[in-house]
Formats: structure tokens, sequence, C-alpha cells
């Protein structure tokens, strides 16, 4: 696993962090090497959620690499062949929408934009309030990519937010292993 390299993409839905962080450990601690990139508005806001140098820091402590988080920087992923498997988690309903768009305007976009040029497999961590209303023609058309994979999700409070799904992060690292064996971890949505 030592030479499998991963790229993680944390987007803003500030309200997972807390839970996505673990994850990006235990695929370093599982051996992986893990890449991480961040888009402006998780790179710079500062929310309740946290101050965006702290995770920064955090993802930097964790991976031991800098954090990847402009245009410039994600564009050689593909033409340098740098990752095996390109993650986004949290993924919002707005890069779920510009991916199925083919809008390449951040970090993370362009990171699986450039990923994607040489096949290389994409797995979504989907978190967004709008899953069943607005972000939805996003998720139904990168769900029937080729190459692009689901981390298992799930309507997180379908009686205060009915429209809201978020992903089973915990399901990360064997969504990520049977990505990368070209399949669809199941059931995609629980």
């Amino acid at each position: 696993m030592a030479d499998t390299r991963i790229g993680f993409a944390i987007t803003g839905s500030f309200c997972t962090f807390k839970a996505v962080f673990p994850q990006m450990k235990l695929l370093a601690d599982h051996g992986f090497k893990v890449i991480p990139i961040m888009s402006q508005n998780a790179y710079e806001t500062d929310t309740r959620f946290g101050k965006a140098a702290d995770w920064v820091c955090m993802a930097q402590e964790i991976t031991g690499e800098d954090v990847i988080h402009t245009i410039a920087q994600a564009e050689p992923i593909g033409p340098k062949k740098l990752l095996d498997l390109l993650i986004i988690a949290p993924c919002t309903g707005n890069t779920l929408g510009k991916l199925a768009c083919g809008i390449y305007d951040t970090a993370p976009t362009l990171a699986v934009k450039s990923h994607r040029r040489n096949g290389g497999p994409v797995l979504i961590a989907v978190s967004t309030n709008d899953a069943l209303a607005g972000a939805a023609a996003g998720i139904g058309l990168m769900q029937n990519r080729k190459g692009i994979y689901f981390v298992p999700y799930e309507q997180d409070d379908y009686r205060q937010k009915p429209t809201s799904c978020v992903a089973d992060f915990t399901k990360i690292l064997p969504a990520a292993e049977a990505a990368l064996e070209g399949r669809q971890l199941q059931p995609v949505i629980f």
C-alpha cells in the first residue's frame, strides 16, 4: 500500500470536517501515501466548525505533505501521474454540479479533470443539504460515469433536512479499496 498514492480533496462542507479528517489519518495509517488537496474555501475560510489554518495544519501533519490548494498546483496531477486514486471527502453539491457540467475552477475539480485524463478512479463522499433537490442531477450524472465511485451515503436528517444526504465517512477505506479494484462498494444508498 505504500506505493499507492491517494489524493484526498476536501471541499467546503465544514460541518463534516471532524468526521473526515480521521478517515484521512486512517488511510495514512494503513500505509497509503496521502496527498491533501483543498478548495479555496476549505483552505481559507474560518467557520464555527474551526479555523482554516488549523485544518490545513492537521492535513499536513497527517500526511506529511503540503496541501495542494490552487489550480496551478493541481494541474500536474494528471500529466505527472501523481495519484492512483482521488477521493473528494466531503464533496459538496456545488462541487458535484461543477464536475457534472465539466467546470474545473477549483483545486479539487481540476484535480479530478487532471487525474481522469489518465483514466484514474475518483471516489466521491457526498455531503450536501441539497442532494435530493438541486444537487440530485449532478449526483445522478456522476454516478453514471465510468471511473467515478461513491462512498455509500444516506439521508442524514430526513425530518429537519428532507433533501440532505451525507456519506458514511467510516466507509471511505473500504470504498477506496473497492474503487482501486474498479468496483463500487454496495449498497451505494442505505
